[in-house]
């Protein structure tokens, strides 16, 4: 079955550009690697948790959105060889000042798939 690396990301609302920029780069190096699918979305109906959130997650600061992203991969091998390989492919070096997010504040982690109802 198939592995699922998911990612929770602030970024600055004046950063969408610069993001949506970077992920177009580094998706193609992902589908090289072994993914089958790399997924960015712009989150658009957020709503405001009592307990938790996602832009309590991240803690997204004003003037924050939260960018809800994951990448397929046909097993956890595929993505940890991937991952290695896009991070230290030469194609996606770039000064840490460019980094249109805090990566510091990002939340990811690997999944196996349980169910998968594609209609």
């Amino acid at each position: 079955m198939a592995y699922v690396e998911g990612f929770l990301i602030p970024v600055p609302e004046a950063n969408r550009e610069a993001y949506l920029e970077l992920a177009a780069r580094a998706a193609p190096l992902f589908r090289e690697f072994g993914a089958l699918e790399v997924v960015e979305c712009w989150g658009s109906d957020i709503p405001d948790g009592k307990v938790t959130d996602f832009k309590m997650a991240v803690k997204a600061e004003p003037g924050e959105n939260v960018v809800f992203s994951w990448i397929v991969y046909p097993s956890k091998a595929v993505r940890d060889e991937a991952v290695q390989k896009v991070f230290t492919d030469p194609r996606m070096k770039m000064d840490e000042t460019e980094m249109p997010f805090s990566g510091q504040r990002m939340i990811f982690g690997g999944f196996e798939v349980m169910l998968k109802d594609a209609g």
